[in-house]
């Protein structure tokens, strides 16, 4: 889901009725002896469990996530956190989501350079200075490993008219200028993350491969599929397919054949409102618990909770059975990962 959001843009769900525990749920704990975490980030057992905390409400994101862990009855693995232009990440904040002294988390920095150059310019290095900054900030305060996306869906940017600077061989471009010029100024604990749309009708494109920015400056992919209309199951949501754009086989299928060394994370998915169904919710969180282990690949699963998304309500609990489903999912014993590692 494009996102317009800085700093503090995440903040609690209003109106929604549920029952709120105590204290802060303790994190899941695995036999760490039977599983690891590699240097990449990619769990050796388990899922990593995620959210976007109650985005578009206003409240700062440490406030957030721990009413979302909270209302789902645990804590977070991943938090994903949203920054652009010159801003300068992982804030103070942020970092003391990352260090929890209860149990640490990985951030999931999602971050637009620029709003007002074109991924050309940000190639030719229009932007160096900008991240040069952010790189010396990055290795000044915040040594942990952290995923980094770049410029998240951009298949609906893409222009592909010849000088537009927004074609997807432009993208591909800025994504690898930048990724190696983080690198270049010391910055090697980001773990980066090439985040596609998850649409069909976007991966139809004939451009669409050309996306890909190459294996040397991508550690994982990931999609940001939502569960519209057409969508009934989890199965559905991450390797959904369209009659009217046949060629594309589901974007599952798609990371299987074209990218088979990289390990999958959903870095958004949420299911909205349906005001003739709402029991909508319950149902769909409950093929996700059943259908997950159908998806080996999927290493990490973080949830875009918002009262106001651009499309519709995606909160969990916005009925009591939609609460049970998804905090049983949360909960599955299949999704436990290894602890966070401090470094």
């Amino acid at each position: 889901m494009s996102l317009v959001l800085g700093t503090g843009a995440c903040g609690p769900s209003e109106g929604v009725s549920h029952k709120q525990p105590e204290s802060t749920p303790k994190p899941a704990k695995a036999n760490p002896a039977a599983c690891a975490v590699n240097a990449k980030l990619v769990p050796a057992c388990g899922v990593w469990w995620g959210i976007a905390p109650e985005v578009f409400t206003g409240r700062p994101p440490q406030r957030a996530l721990a009413r979302a862990e909270r209302r789902m009855g645990r804590r977070a693995d991943v938090v994903h956190l949203y920054h652009r232009g010159a801003e300068l990440f992982p804030t103070s904040q942020e970092r003391r989501i990352a260090r929890d002294p209860g149990g640490r988390r990985i951030l999931l920095v999602n971050w637009k350079p620029s709003f007002d150059h074109t991924w050309a310019q940000i190639a030719d290095g229009a932007l160096d200075d900008r991240i040069d900054r952010l790189a010396e900030h990055i290795t000044a305060t915040f040594p942990e490993r952290f995923f980094l996306t770049v410029h998240h869906e951009p298949e609906n940017d893409v222009r592909q008219s010849p000088g537009s600077g927004m074609t997807a061989e432009d993208y591909a471009a800025m994504f690898r200028h930048v990724v190696l010029r983080l690198r270049r100024d010391g910055v090697r604990n980001a773990v980066t993350v090439m985040t596609y749309m998850g649409a069909p009708n976007w991966g139809a494109n004939p451009w669409f491969e050309r996306l890909y920015p190459g294996d040397d400056v991508v550690d994982w992919v990931a999609m940001d599929p939502y569960a519209d209309e057409r969508v009934q199951t989890f199965g559905d949501l991450v390797d959904r397919t369209r009659e009217e754009f046949a060629r594309w086989p589901g974007t599952y299928r798609w990371m299987n054949a074209h990218l088979p060394g990289k390990p999958v994370m959903v870095a958004e998915w949420g299911a909205f409102e349906r005001p003739g169904d709402p029991a909508f919710k319950e149902r769909f969180f409950a093929t996700a618990r059943r259908q997950l282990r159908d998806y080996p690949r999927i290493r990490a699963l973080v949830y875009f909770d918002s009262p106001h998304a651009p499309r519709g309500d995606t909160r969990f609990d916005t009925t009591p059975g939609a609460l049970h489903a998804f905090s049983g999912l949360a909960r599955d014993p299949g999704l436990r990962a290894p602890a966070v590692p401090q470094q």
